[in-house]
This record gives C-alpha cells, structure tokens and sequence, in this order.
C-alpha cells in the first residue's frame, strides 16, 4: 500500500453510493492498465463497505479458478465460509442425561464443510447448486443485521468460459449472482482486473453489462502525482524532501502511472535516505539507473512471453506516432511495409490475439487495440532489437 493514496476520490465516492442500494441494481468493475492502482483501490474500498455494515469476503482469481464451473463455485464456497464459520447459525440444547449431569449445548456454524455438503445435496446444476447455497446462506446470515455481502475479486480478467470443454464457469457467476440479485438478496460483485474483463462479461452473458458500473482507472494527473510523492515525507523529521523539478522528472518519467510513481520514490528515498545519513546533500536523480531496474523487475518478464515474431509485431507497434495509446490492424500493416518481412492482415489478428491472450495487448469494444502493460512501448523502444 502507498503510504497516501492520490487521486482516487472520485471512485471511492462511486463506490459509496454503490453501498446504499437496497435492491442491488448494479455492482462494481474496476479496471484499468497495469500499475495504475486497482488492486490498492480495492483495498481501500473494504475498510469502507464495512463501515457501511457490509461483510467483505474475496481473493485474487487464478487461471484454475475459471477452469470448470465446480472451480469457481468451490471458490465462491471458500470464501465465504472464511466469513461463515465463525457466525453460530443454530443452538441447540439437550437436557442432561441423568439427576446430576449439565445440559450439552451445541452451537452450529456455516463452515466449509456445511457449505459444501448443502452445495452437493442441492439438486440441479452447478448454478442451480450454488444459487442454493447462497441463498440458504443468506437467510441465516440476515438476522445478524448486515447490509449484505461483497464478494470481492482481484484480477478478475482470469475468469473465462470453455465452450470447447462445455465448461461456462463465467457465465455461471453472472447467472447466480444476477438470479440472487433478482430475488432482492444483497450479495453484490466487486470485479477487479484489466480492460480484457469488460469484454468477456459481455461475450459471456447478454446484457451483462446492465449488471456493473463500470470504473476505468487513469493515470494521475500532475496534481495528484504531486501529493503521491510530497505528502508520504511531509513529516517534519523525514530525511528527504522532493523539489519541484524532482516531482515533474518523476511525473515525466513514470506518465502518471501510480505503480511507477511509488517504484521511483522508493528508489530516490532510498538512495538520498542514505546520502543524508552519511552527511552528503541529495544530487540528481539516478534515473538511467532506476529505469534499467524497472526494466528487469517489471517488463523483462512480460516480454520474455512474447516470441521473436511477436515481439517484431510489438516493435512495430511502439514505432506508430500514438503507440501509447490506441492503435488498429490497418495501422500496423501499414507501418511493417517498411520493414523487411511485413505482415498482412490476417496475421496481425491473429498475432494480436495471441498477445491478448499473453496480458500484452487488448481490444476494446471500438475494434481498437492498446497497450494492457503502461510504457511497455518505451521499453521497447530501449530493446537492441528494435527494427524501426
């Protein structure tokens, strides 16, 4: 976590008004690029939801989540028997056995294997199963006097339909939660995860959109960066103070992407923290030095996904004047006639794809693509092999 969070005030009051739904019309997507703060925000929003009288249960989805719809109703069942098990649903007393025994009081609470054992007696399908479960759940759960339940998920992009395996574990939760939803019960979706979600969830499900309001994160503007880097060293026996031209360099550099502000200052604060405890005055910031870092903690490994080929593609899309931001197939095709082994239409889609499916790029609903990693086109531009 940041010691201060910039720039997020608008989402946060998005989410506050989410919290006052009595019948839950509508729940949450945040989604964005990579290093712009989601998975921070969320954090952020369950200390909130709970002050509003929410419970909060949730966790970061994995790939093996979304494999089957028994993995993802096994994962909705973990977590919130996480909250279940430690609520007494039912005591229960027996008189004593004989003249001097005590009475036995048993006290029984949701846990998983209760959970799990209702989710396999409930007859029907998987979503059948499940819908079941949460909705016996919930009518133990009522009389403690919560608002609801927020099933919260990071990296939600994970989730998927298998059609090829007649495995719909995506279309399963939105048709539970929707049906719940319907029936006035207050379990809502919080879904975290990269601008790839959106278009699943509508693929999945029709009109499933009608089901979220949906908060794409941007960068931070020169103002909030500002307070991002001066607000942590405020205090007045911090070591280390930022100038006015220090803040602007890291804005520069790091384009507003919280995850690279708070990597930046972290590396300054450490190298000036030290400097000042050995007596010598801060200098320039090491920038060349920070950026070959980053380059190894943070691209090198989303790169090394791509092979040479598409990684020829991509050095071809850093090259177009808007890299940074959204670009087409006709584009790309357009620019690698300059290159010795250009590529045609159906390759790129196809090429594209593959890198979608690889977290590189994504597509929005515009037939568009961008960047899913923030200055991944800078990085590749600093790549040896660059061809333009």
């Amino acid at each position: 976590m940041p010691p201060y969070l910039a720039g997020r005030q608008k989402e946060q009051a998005e989410f506050q008004g989410l919290l006052t739904q009595d019948v839950i019309l509508e729940n949450l997507i945040l989604t964005g690029l990579r290093g712009v703060g989601k998975s921070v925000l969320l954090d952020t929003l369950k200390p909130a939801a709970v002050d509003a009288g929410w419970w909060w249960v949730g966790t970061d989805l994995s790939e093996s989540t979304s494999i089957t719809e028994e993995s993802i109703s096994i994962r909705l069942l973990t977590d919130l028997s996480v909250l279940t098990s430690g609520l007494v649903v039912h005591t229960q007393t027996k008189p004593p056995l004989g003249l001097t025994g005590s009475p036995t009081v048993t006290e029984r609470t949701l846990d998983y294997g209760a959970l799990h054992s209702l989710w396999q007696n409930t007859p029907g399908l998987a979503a059948d199963k499940l819908k079941g479960v949460l909705e016996r759940a919930w009518t133990l759960l009522q009389p403690f006097g919560k608002r609801g339940i927020i099933f919260a998920y990071d990296e939600a992009q994970n989730l998927a339909d298998h059609a090829e395996r007649d495995q719909y574990p995506l279309s399963l939760m939105l048709d539970v939660f929707q049906s719940i939803q319907r029936k006035n019960m207050p379990l809502m979706l919080v879904l975290t995860g990269l601008p790839t979600i959106f278009p699943k969830l509508v693929e999945a499900r029709t009109y499933s959109e009608r089901m979220f309001h949906q908060v794409f994160l941007e960068r931070l503007p020169f103002e909030d960066t500002k307070l991002a880097i001066s607000k942590p060293v405020s205090d007045s026996n911090c070591p280390v103070r930022f100038s006015d031209e220090s803040i602007t360099q890291i804005h520069r550099e790091s384009a507003g992407y919280p995850y690279f502000i708070q990597y930046i200052c972290r590396e300054v604060y450490d190298v000036w923290s030290q400097n000042a405890a050995d007596g010598v005055p801060p200098r320039i910031i090491p920038m060349d030095e920070i950026t070959r870092k980053l380059d190894t903690d943070f691209f090198a490994g989303r790169w090394a996904r791509a092979t040479d080929r598409q990684r020829d593609l991509l050095s071809i899309i850093a090259s177009l004047a808007l890299s940074s931001g959204e670009f087409t197939v006709q584009e790309v095709v357009e620019r690698s006639k300059s290159t010795e082994r250009p590529f045609s239409s159906s390759h790129v889609n196809q090429m594209l794809v593959s890198l979608a499916s690889a977290g590189l790029v994504y597509k929005n609903r515009w037939a568009r693509y961008s960047f899913a990693v923030p200055l991944l086109d800078q990085f590749i531009k600093r790549q040896p092999r660059h061809l333009l």
